[in-house]
């Protein structure tokens, strides 16, 4: 009986671990010609992603801005591994069918001016990407923070222990969290994350909630007490969720 509980324990505690997050994201952002944003969803959707899936590509995400006015698609997609995505990535480009949907969607003029692709590695504190939907919907927030040097360590630390915690009492939701892969593209200095609101509305209530908290400010403060950690404003970007996407 003594075995059975000591096991019954280990399991118990083996499921509270969070299962390190190895996988390699690749955010793609598509700024479509003028004109074009409607058919380029409608390549995804009706080609693109199934012919990822078929390639070990997972489609985590598809999002478009709040703002109409900026024509950009906006996705995640992910692999087992760094080497798997660069091998699912050839094999899809060089997939018949790919080649006929791209083709058959260019004929009167290229959908994409131009892509912008950041590959990205979970932090310790993301929560587990995957598929989800809130009732009613929601806005989504992708936020990108750059820090003074030598002080990414330092946000993270807030963030993995007070940060997130404040953000889930003020009504957002912790989607994912994430640094670049690459050094060019900021693995010593940069974070990006996304966390969704109920509302656009809801997000300024959200923000103000959060500002003023008192943990906030002390974790703040003392995250803070041998200097600022980040180097500018964070950049920001409201979103909503395409109805292919997986999380919406």
């Amino acid at each position: 009986m003594k075995r059975i509980l000591t096991l019954f324990t280990l399991l118990l505690l083996a499921a509270s671990l969070k299962a390190e997050d190895t996988r390699c994201y690749e955010l793609r952002i598509y700024t479509a010609n003028e004109g074009k944003l409607a058919a380029l969803q409608a390549r995804f959707r009706d080609h693109t992603c199934k012919l990822f899936e078929k390639h070990g590509l997972t489609n985590v995400g598809y999002w478009v801005p709040v703002n109409a006015k900026d024509a950009r698609l906006i996705y995640v997609i992910s692999s087992p591994n760094r080497a798997a995505h660069k091998k699912s990535w050839r094999a899809f480009l060089d997939d018949s069918d790919w080649k006929k949907t791209f083709a058959a969607s260019t004929a009167k003029g290229r959908l994409v001016a131009k892509i912008d692709s950041t590959f990205l590695a979970a932090t310790d504190y993301s929560p587990a990407v995957k598929p989800a939907k809130a009732k009613g919907g929601r806005m989504f927030e992708l936020r990108t923070y750059t820090t003074a040097e030598n002080r990414l360590k330092n946000l993270h630390a807030r963030f993995r222990d007070h940060t997130c915690k404040i953000f889930e009492n003020h009504g957002m939701t912790n989607i994912a969290y994430w640094t670049p892969m690459d050094a060019k593209q900021g693995s010593a200095n940069t974070l990006t994350y996304l966390i969704s609101h109920a509302s656009q509305a809801q997000a300024g209530k959200n923000w103000r909630g959060f500002g003023g908290d008192p943990a906030w400010k002390k974790a703040r403060a003392a995250s803070e007490a041998d200097g600022k950690i980040l180097a500018k404003r964070p950049a920001r970007l409201y979103l909503k969720a395409t109805d292919f996407s997986a999380i919406k």
